[in-house]
């Protein structure tokens, strides 16, 4: 019975040896041409793509700074009129608008320092943008970095 094994075993690996050979050719022949066809939007489509992803990657952070809160009121018609006002006259910052029942609440831009949220209080009290208290509150805000400083530190 072991002489049967060892000689079947011997036969199967000199037949799998034998299939692992590779013939080979002449090298100065031409072994083909391959041309590819594609579309031309393609290479717009992957710029677009890597765009994408390093915006992801820079995206937006958060950290503790402040917002102000501009308007607390159950008139969603003031509050929209307020909005779209806050958003004319400063467009490099964001209104974010929330509804807690009975009421809708205005906070404005992502700040860092308190001496900046001042700055901007102070401009939309003299522009007469809101007629009651604007409030300082400390929130987590979103942070975008720049896209230079961080080529730099890489």
């Amino acid at each position: 019975m072991k002489k049967i094994m060892c000689i079947s075993v011997l036969f199967l690996s000199a037949g799998t040896g034998k299939s692992q050979e590779i013939a080979l050719k002449d090298s100065s022949e031409p072994t083909g041409k391959v041309t590819v066809f594609k579309d031309s939007r393609l290479d717009i489509l992957a710029k677009k793509e890597a765009e994408f992803n390093e915006a992801l990657a820079l995206g937006p952070k958060s950290a503790k700074g402040y917002r102000l809160m501009v308007l607390s009121t159950n008139d969603r018609a003031k509050a929209m009129n307020l909005r779209a006002r806050l958003l004319q006259r400063f467009p490099e910052q964001k209104v974010y608008m929330s509804f807690q029942p009975p009421y809708i609440k205005l906070k404005f831009g992502n700040f860092l320092e308190k001496a900046e949220a001042d700055q901007y209080k102070k401009e939309i009290t003299t522009n007469k943008l809101v007629t009651t208290n604007i409030y300082l509150v400390p929130e987590i805000i979103e942070i975008k970095p720049d896209k230079n400083k961080e080529k730099e530190i890489l």
